[in-house]
């Protein structure tokens, strides 16, 4: 009678535990789109202020979409051209304060908002957004004057700024927070179920990086929470002697830029 009456218990346990298991697997099926790409959309006509001088332009796309862009000017001469490709949330009014850390530097910045984030129109994607880097990319060269450019890429943008390389070789590819593919954000105890609902967006910097002909600088912090080390780590086989893996101690995902350590090794690669 008792081994019945547990039986029935574990039976219970188990369905719930299944029911569970297929509501997160549908979910993440449903929803990963929303988790990917965290956009906050502006209206056309708000006006973008910063502590520093910048122009605003509207940058045309392959598909016919507009993609909103902001360009900040050293005060002397530049030394070169830094394309910056953001994190995957936000939009230009909080990615532009981070302009300064570069301009200071003497270097010109082009931030892009992502299609679908800010005043950019058009729906996000992984391909769309490869797509959308590489007409930055021949717009700058029909509308800015340098000499040098560089490759930045934050978190997803890492990836973005990647994949651009391996279209079209910089002077300089650095990559802050990186992960070696999106999957690799995910928790181990979470990462099972991507054999049975895999994301349908890879953003594989581990496959661009060895395409990559430029030297390659990488930012990570050793508390970051949300790209974890040990998915940066796994890049580190992928680099040449003449790259370099700076680890911020205590440094987490949307703070390096508060270490003087981030400060002194960017100063150093951009000198």
């Amino acid at each position: 009678m008792i081994a019945a009456t547990l039986s029935k218990h574990l039976k219970k346990i188990i369905a719930i535990v299944l029911i569970i298991v297929c509501s997160l697997l549908v979910a993440l099926y449903m929803f990963q789109e929303k988790l990917i790409f965290q956009p906050t959309q502006l209206k056309a006509d708000y006006a973008f202020k910063f502590n520093q001088p910048f122009q605003e332009f509207t940058i045309p796309t392959t598909d016919d979409e507009q993609l909103n862009a902001l360009v900040f000017s050293p005060a002397d001469s530049s030394q070169g051209l830094i394309l910056y490709f953001h994190g995957n949330a936000g939009n230009l009014q909080r990615w532009g304060e981070y302009a300064i850390d570069f301009t200071k530097l003497g270097y010109t910045v082009l931030m892009i908002d992502y299609r679908g984030y800010g005043k950019s129109t058009g729906t996000p994607g992984e391909k769309e957004f490869y797509q959308d880097a590489n007409s930055v990319f021949n717009w700058a060269h029909q509308h800015l004057t340098f000499t040098k450019i560089i490759f930045y890429g934050r978190s997803l943008g890492a990836a973005v700024a990647s994949q651009l390389a391996t279209q079209h070789t910089p002077n300089l590819l650095i990559l802050e927070t990186p992960f070696d593919e999106l999957a690799g954000v995910v928790n181990t105890p979470m990462q099972a179920m991507l054999s049975w609902v895999p994301l349908r967006y890879q953003f594989p910097n581990k496959l661009h990086l060895p395409q990559i002909a430029c030297r390659k600088i990488i930012f990570h912090g050793t508390n970051d929470w949300v790209v974890p080390l040990r998915s940066a780590e796994k890049l580190k086989p992928l680099l040449t002697p003449n790259d370099q893996f700076f680890l911020i101690e205590g440094g987490s995902h949307r703070n390096l830029r508060e270490f003087a350590a981030y400060h002194q090794h960017l100063a150093e690669v951009l000198q």
